[in-house]
Formats: structure tokens, sequence, C-alpha cells
């Protein structure tokens, strides 16, 4: 059956993503002083301003308007002709510390919150992600590198991406549409643009085989995009969740992740959900696995463990299930522990995903685990 399947991504600087990122700065400053440290805090992003609030239980303090403005300044707006910049824009803190009713089910190791949280896998990519989201993620991350490295002198900060694949069953065949939406000065013609973004993101990322005369590119649809970042639109801590998990080609839980400590198991979990389904497919147990965890609040285990290998497990799926709860830590304790999540690592997180990154950082990402599950399966 042939299928279309299409994800999207954005770069550093649009306004979500600026508000996720300052989310997770305010985490790393207080986790680079006070790893038990509490955090919940939210942003929002507009027309000269942002408003933080939020609850954070801390025994350090931070200059939140300081790291916001540095923030704001190294994402790229550092120039008051965009309509909003480091230097001017106001910065609003409506901080509190965490409930006491909250606290007393994360003191003695339980989850933060009920809910239910979703981690997925896949062999379509080196990655073990979905194809969509993996190249949507590349094309906003060159064109962010193409603005920094100013391999052009009109790009600024905002920017999209989208990518339509062609599916038979389960498998990517071509790649069908590649949208870019590139924020820029108002020195440059359209044309000039669009061929630039073609030559230097797009060539650059797309692999030739993926591509044939029936691919379509959309590069600035409708010609201008000089007005964009939180002039353009509001931006909210938390609006990208998709974006920031697998591009809708797997379930999501519903809760974001920026802002958040791990006791929070809308974050913790879903990064050891995730850390479970890579190693069930490395481990050549599976070539397609989403695990569904869900949590009662001040309960240390999960509720339910639930594995789906959407029919590809070489091994019965009940024993996978079974082999999750023995191998893997699913306390929200456990989790921060075996995943080293108490310290300053979230602030990079917070733009083009926070799945398929092989770098350092993403422990979640790692596949240490699958010569585990192999010998419990005794498998080759």
């Amino acid at each position: 059956m042939k299928y279309y399947f299409t994800s999207e991504s954005v770069t550093e600087g649009h306004p979500d993503k600026m508000c996720d990122q300052v989310s997770d700065l305010i985490l790393d400053a207080i986790y680079s002083k006070d790893p038990k440290g509490r955090v919940a805090c939210e942003a929002l992003a507009t027309r000269g301003m942002i408003y933080i609030a939020g609850e954070i239980t801390t025994t350090c303090y931070v200059e939140i308007p300081r790291i916001v403005r540095n923030l704001v300044k190294e994402i790229g707006y550092d120039d008051p002709h965009m309509g909003f910049d480091y230097g001017s824009c106001g910065v609003v803190t409506a901080i509190q510390e965490q409930s006491p009713d909250i606290a007393r089910g994360v003191d003695i190791g339980g989850a933060g919150d009920q809910g239910l949280m979703f981690g997925y896998a896949c062999t379509q990519t080196k990655e073990l992600m979905p194809l969509p989201i993996m190249l949507a993620h590349k094309l906003v991350r060159r064109l962010s590198q193409v603005r920094r490295d100013r391999l052009v002198d009109y790009l600024r900060p905002d920017g999209k991406s989208q990518v339509t694949v062609e599916y038979e069953g389960r498998k990517p065949k071509r790649i069908d549409a590649i949208i870019i939406g590139a924020h820029h000065a108002p020195n440059v013609k359209t044309e000039d643009l669009r061929e630039d973004i073609r030559k230097l993101v797009i060539d650059h990322v797309i692999p030739k085989e993926m591509v044939d005369k029936d691919t379509k590119f959309f590069i600035n649809a409708t010609g201008r995009f000089e007005v964009g970042g939180p002039v353009a639109d509001t931006g909210v801590t938390g609006r990208k969740i998709i974006v920031d998990t697998y591009g809708g080609w797997a379930r999501h839980g519903g809760g974001c992740f920026s802002g958040k400590d791990p006791s929070k198991v809308d974050r913790s979990a879903s990064y050891m959900a995730r850390y479970v389904a890579k190693n069930i497919v490395a481990a050549g147990l599976a070539e397609e696995c989403e695990i569904q965890l869900s949590y009662c609040i001040g309960v240390v285990e999960p509720v339910s463990v639930y594995v789906n290998t959407c029919g590809t497990a070489k091994v019965d799926e009940k024993k996978i299930s079974q082999a999750v709860r023995e191998i893997f830590p699913l306390g929200p304790q456990g989790i921060a522990d075996e995943l080293k999540l108490f310290r300053p690592i979230y602030k990079s997180t917070a733009a083009f995903g926070h799945f398929g990154r092989e770098e350092d950082g993403f422990p979640w990402e790692n596949t240490d685990k699958a010569a585990l599950l192999k010998k419990h399966f005794k498998t080759k």
C-alpha cells in the first residue's frame, strides 16, 4: 500500500523553540548549582517581551533576566531592525515554590504527576528514527548552520522545514515534497534566496537517491519571510511536542519536556521509553517498537508497561514486556540515575528534537542495553 507521511521541524529562532530553550536554560542554571532543585518553568515570548512563570524550589540564586537575554543574543536576535533583540526585550518573572502536595509524592521517589508517556524506535534511519522527522530536523539544523557560518548574509534566526515521504507499507521509498521557510533580511531577492537554500541546505541534506523528477520543492512559498520571531508569532513553552519527539509517526502522551526537572515523568519517562525502544530495535528483537509507560502521582513503579512492535517482533511481545521490567529501571529515581539526568544537559535538547541525537548529553540515545537484551533472549 502506498501512502504519504509528513513531519516538520523548526529552527532555534522560532518563537516556540525560543521559549523551550529559555525554560531549559533556567533548569540548567539551577542544576549547575543545585542538582536537587525542583523546576517546572514555562515562558511566553511576544513583541519586545519574554514572560517566565512556574514553580521552582531551590537553594541557589539564578539571575534569570541576564541569562535569558544572553540566550536571545546567542540565538541570533542581536539587531533591533528585526523588531526583537536581546538588548531591548523586557524579561518578567513570576516564580513560586513547588506545591507541597506534589513534593510529598516526589520526596519518596514517586512520580511527580500521573500521566502516560511513549517512546519509539524503528529501522528507517541509522538513528533508529522515522525518516520524515530526521530529515526535517537536519534541514533546519543546516539552515541555522548556513546562517551562523554566514555562507549568506541575509538569513535571520526563525525558520521551518517540512518533509513528505512516500511509503510502501512501512518502508520509505522517495521524497515527495520539501518545504523550507527561511527568515530573511529585506535586501535579498526571492529568486536568489530560493537558489541559495536549494543549493546550500536542501542539496546538502537530502539523499539524492530519494529525490526524483516528481519531488516538489517549496521555498518561502509566499515569496517573503521578512517579519519573523516573536514579532510575527507569540511563542510558548511546550507547543512543539510533535517536533520534539517523532514527528507524528509515533504516539505522544501529551506532556511537554522543556522546563521540567526529571521528577516530572512527562520528561524522564519519555526519555526512558525511547531508551527502551531503541535498545529493543538495536538488539534485533524487532524492526519497530513503541513503548507506553503510565504513572500515578507518588507511586514509584509505572502502573502499566505496554510494548507494541507493529508485528515485527522476532520474539514474543509479552516476554519483551517482562524483560523491560527486569532490565530497565522504570521508577523516576531509577530513571534519573540510569540516564544521569540530575545535571545541566537540557538546553541543547530544546531545539532540533530530543531524539535521534547521537551526541554528548543525550544518554537515552545509547544502545548499551542491546547486548543484555540479546543475552536475555539468547539471540545472535
